[in-house]
């Protein structure tokens, strides 16, 4: 049986769109029935602009705080998950301001040959739904897989103390589940 075409319906680009901050990847545009004449039809015509190569954003959408992290989760192809500093600093754990976007993606990804984009340090590990949220429009890992990552890759320690207090003081986690966490701190300063 042949695959059905779909009929191209800019309402449809436009809600997708609207749940990702105005941006959409060529490949949902196609998946909607736009053709890549289609989509440089409405860039000529002013409806959209290219973000970058197979990402674009609706004009007339209004900018929000972090686009930039829409952006490199389409890169990603939507399986990328923001983490580490990024992470804590989107669930505001604490004073952390990363210079750079930490995304995790899947292990398998980790023999492609990519062209990362600037600013971006990328992480190789499985991450379960069960360490996952949502800032946004874009996935994150949880407050308490944060801290693990984190401790995990030696963010300063006074950061993870504020991110424990913090993640406490809010009903995030308990003492108890960041007691694993806090050993592991110990047992990476008496390494060192």
């Amino acid at each position: 049986m042949a695959k059905r075409s779909v009929k191209p319906d800019w309402d449809i680009l436009f809600e997708l769109a609207s749940s990702q901050d105005g941006h959409f990847s060529i490949k949902q545009a196609k998946d909607r029935g736009f053709s890549n004449q289609l989509v440089r039809h409405h860039l000529k015509g002013g409806k959209i602009f290219r973000v970058r190569r197979g990402i674009y954003r609706l004009v007339q959408y209004p900018a929000s705080d972090h686009e930039d992290l829409v952006v490199v989760w389409l890169w990603s192809e939507q399986v990328g998950v923001f983490s580490h500093q990024t992470a804590m600093a989107l669930h505001d754990l604490s004073d952390a301001l990363p210079a750079q976007i930490h995304l995790t993606l899947p292990r398998r990804w980790k023999s492609r040959r990519l062209r990362v984009l600037p600013g971006v340090v990328l992480h190789h590990t499985n991450v379960a739904k069960v360490d996952r949220a949502w800032f946004g429009s874009v996935p994150v890992t949880s407050p308490l897989r944060t801290l693990k990552d984190c401790v995990e890759a030696h963010v300063v320690p006074d950061l993870i103390k504020q991110a424990i207090e913090s993640g406490i003081d809010r009903g995030l986690f308990s003492r108890k589940m960041v007691a694993t966490v806090t050993a592991k701190m110990v047992g990476n300063r008496k390494g060192k």
